[in-house]
C-alpha cells in the first residue's frame, strides 16, 4: 500500500511533467524552481493521534509522502526474536563487564518484548513505513531557509529529518504519487503507531475509528479531515441543531449516504420529501405516508421470526401512547383503564389473545377500537371514543382506514410525511418511528442501523411523542442502532427535561449556524466559549462545531461533498431546477 499526500500553496504544473530536471548533489532544479527531499531517519518512542498534522499544515509548499508495506506475521516474529536476542545479549555483555547499561538499549528491549507478545496474541501487526518531505522554492536561498524550517519543525516532533545526498532524484520520485519508494529508508511500525500516523486523523477527536467511520468534512483549524464513527462511541446517537438554511438536512443526508457505503442500514423520517432523489439513486424504498392506499396499521403484531416475548402487551402499550398523541394530551387514570379494556377487547374480538397460536390472524383496525370504546358503559370510554371519531369517520380517517399496505425492506427506507396534513405529521412521525423500531429491535436480524428523524420538533411538541423518542434514544445502543435527531428549533430540545435527556443520551452533538434568539440557550446548554458562540452566530452554510464525549472533545469543521454527492443531497431550488434541465 502506498499513500502520498501533497499539500501545495503554489499552482501545480499544467503539463504531464517538468520541461527539464537538473540533478545536483543536494537538490534538484525542476523547470523554473528548486526542490530538495528530506528523509525521516529518526522517530519518537511514543506518538499521539494526528502527530503528522504539523507537517501537513506547514505554510510553505511541502510534499509529504508516506509509504507503507505490511510485514508478514511469520517474518515479523522471526525478526523480533533476532532483534530481542541481540539487545539482550548486548545488555548482558555490558553487565558482565561492569559497564554502565545503555538506557536506550533497555527501552528498546522492553518495547521489543512487549511487541513480540502482542504479535503472538494477534493483537498487532508490523509494517515498514517511510516518510519523505520534499521542499519547494524558487531560489537557492529560499530553499535553504525552507529546508532549515522544515527540519526545525520535524525536530519539534522528535523526528530526525536528513537531507538526502546524491539521491535527490530518487527522493523526488518517491515523494510523487506514483507508489514508488526508491529510497527505501523505512522504519518498522506496529499497528497502533501506524494508526496514529494516519494523516487525516484530527488531534481534536481522539476516539477510535472503526469500519463504520464517516467523513464529515474538513477541519476548520488545520489541513486534516474530520472523520467520526458513531458506532464506536458509548452510545450511537447524535443531535443536529441549527437554524433554518444552515445545512442541517444537507449534512444528515450526506451522513446517511456515506453510512450506506459502510454497510449501515438507514431509515429516515422525512417530513418535506427531501430524501427522494437520494433514495432513488441508491435503490432504496420510499413510502409516501398519507398518499392513497398507503397505510400503517398500529394494531399489527410482529410477523414471522420477530415474535419474541409478549408482543401483544407491547402493542397495547404503544397504542396507549398513540391514542394520547391523537387526543392531544395524556389521559387520566380512569380513561387509561377504559382504553386498556377496549384494546384487549378489540384484539379478542379479532380472535387474537395472549396465545401465540392466534397471532397469525388479521389484526383489528382503529374503527374496531372505537366500537369497543362505544360499547363500554364507562362514560370516560365514550369520551375517548368521541375524541377518536375524526380518525375513523372524519377528515383524518385516510391514515387508519384499512390494513397495512406495505412492509418495506431495503438498505435505505424513507418514510415521507409530505402528503400528510400538518395536523397529522406528529402522528405520522410516531407511526413511522414505531415501524422502524420494530425492525431495529428484531433480535434475529442484527446489523448496524441509523434512524434519522428530520424536523424532530414535530414530535417533540407532543409530550407523549417526546417520551417515545426518549425511549428510543435510551434503548437504541442495545440494538446496534443510532438515533439521529435533527431540529431547527433549539427550544424544543433545550426547553424541556425530555429534550435535554435526549441530548444527554447523544455522544455526538453537532451545532451549525444558530439564530441570535437561540444562541444564549445553546451556549448555556453546551458550555460554549465566547469564540465558539461567535463562530456559530456567523458561520456560513455547512460550517459548524462537532462536540463529543459530553463536550470534552470539540472540533470546528466544514462539510465536504463530492460533485455527485452534492447533486443527491442538495435541496437548493435553483440547483435542483438546473439539474432537472440538464436531465431533460
Amino acid at each position: 500500500m502506498r499513500l502520498s499526500l501533497r499539500r501545495r500553496t503554489a499552482p501545480a504544473h499544467t503539463g504531464f511533467g517538468p520541461d527539464a530536471v537538473q540533478v545536483r548533489p543536494r537538490d534538484l532544479r525542476i523547470g523554473d524552481g528548486l526542490c530538495a527531499t528530506l528523509a525521516i531517519s529518526g522517530y519518537p518512542r511514543d506518538v499521539t493521534p494526528g502527530w503528522l498534522e504539523p507537517l501537513l499544515t506547514y505554510p510553505g509548499r511541502l510534499d509529504v509522502s508516506l509509504h507503507i508495506d505490511p510485514v508478514p506475521s511469520l517474518v515479523a516474529s522471526d525478526r523480533l526474536r533476532k532483534q530481542l536476542a541481540r539487545l539482550e545479549s548486548g545488555l548482558r555483555s555490558d553487565q558482565q563487564h561492569g559497564r554502565l547499561l545503555d538506557p536506550g538499549a533497555e527501552a528498546a528491549a522492553e518495547d521489543a518484548q512487549e511487541l513480540a507478545s502482542r504479535i503472538a496474541r494477534g493483537q498487532a501487526k508490523l509494517f515498514r513505513a517511510s516518510i519523505y518531505l520534499t521542499v519547494h522554492a524558487t531560489t537557492q536561498e529560499e530553499l535553504n531557509d525552507a529546508c532549515a524550517q522544515v527540519r526545525a519543525l520535524a525536530a519539534s516532533l522528535l523526528l530526525d529529518a536528513r537531507q538526502v545526498a546524491f539521491r535527490q532524484l530518487q527522493g523526488w520520485i518517491s515523494s510523487l504519487p506514483l507508489a514508488f519508494d526508491n529510497l527505501a529508508m523505512s522504519r518498522t511500525f506496529d499497528t497502533p503507531a501506524l494508526a496514529a500516523a494516519f494523516p487525516f486523523t484530527s488531534p481534536d477527536l481522539t476516539a477510535e475509528l472503526g469500519p463504520t467511520t464517516v467523513l464529515y468534512g474538513a477541519n476548520a483549524a488545520s489541513a486534516s479531515l474530520v472523520a467520526w464513527d458513531r458506532f464506536a462511541q458509548p452510545n450511537h446517537n447524535s443531535t443536529i441543531i441549527a437554524s433554518s438554511g444552515a445545512g442541517k438536512s444537507y449534512l444528515a443526508k450526506l451522513e446517511a449516504l456515506r453510512s450506506l457505503y459502510t454497510g449501515v442500514e438507514v431509515a429516515v423520517i422525512d417530513p418535506e420529501d427531501e430524501y427522494a432523489r437520494l433514495c432513488s439513486a441508491v435503490g432504496g424504498a420510499y413510502l409516501h405516508l398519507g398518499a392513497p392506499e398507503v397505510r400503517l396499521n398500529p394494531f399489527d403484531l410482529p410477523y414471522g421470526s420477530r415474535r419474541d416475548g409478549d408482543p401483544l402487551t407491547r402493542r397495547s402499550l404503544f397504542l396507549h401512547t398513540l391514542v394520547a398523541v391523537m387526543l392531544g394530551g395524556p389521559l387520566d387514570q380512569t380513561s387509561k383503564a377504559a382504553l386498556d379494556r377496549a384494546i384487549i377487547a378489540t384484539y379478542k374480538q379479532a380472535g387474537i389473545t395472549f396465545d401465540q397460536r392466534t397471532w397469525n390472524r388479521p389484526p383489528p383496525l382503529m374503527r374496531d377500537l372505537v366500537t369497543a370504546l362505544t360499547d363500554d358503559a364507562d362514560p370516560r370510554a365514550g369520551e375517548v371514543a368521541a375524541g377518536l371519531a375524526p380518525y375513523v369517520t372524519g377528515s383524518h380517517r385516510q391514515l387508519f382506514d384499512g390494513h397495512t399496505t406495505t412492509r418495506p425492506d431495503s438498505h435505505l427506507i424513507v418514510f415521507s410525511l409530505r402528503d400528510l396534513p400538518e395536523e397529522l405529521k406528529a402522528l405520522g412521525t410516531l407511526l413511522t418511528l414505531d415501524a422502524v423500531w420494530r425492525r431495529v429491535s428484531d433480535p434475529h436480524n442484527r446489523r448496524p442501523r441509523l434512524v434519522v428523524v428530520d424536523e424532530a420538533w414535530l414530535l417533540m411538541k407532543d409530550p407523549e411523542g417526546a417520551k417515545f423518542l426518549l425511549r428510543m434514544a435510551k434503548a437504541a445502543r442495545k440494538h446496534w442502532a443510532g438515533l439521529s435527531v435533527i431540529t431547527q428549533d433549539a427550544a424544543d430540545l433545550l426547553g424541556s427535561d425530555i429534550g435535554q435527556a435526549i441530548i444527554a443520551n447523544s455522544t455526538t452533538q453537532i451545532l451549525l449556524r444558530q439564530a441570535p434568539q437561540a444562541i444564549d440557550a445553546v451556549a448555556d446548554a453546551f458550555r460554549l466559549s465566547d469564540g465558539e458562540r461567535q463562530l456559530l452566530l456567523s458561520a456560513d452554510r455547512g460550517f459548524g462545531l462537532l462536540a463529543a464525549d459530553s463536550g470534552a472533545a470539540r472540533v470546528a469543521f466544514q462539510v465536504l461533498a463530492s460533485e455527485q454527492e452534492h447533486r443527491l443531497v442538495t435541496s437548493s431550488p435553483q440547483e435542483l431546477a438546473a439539474y432537472e434541465e440538464d436531465e431533460l
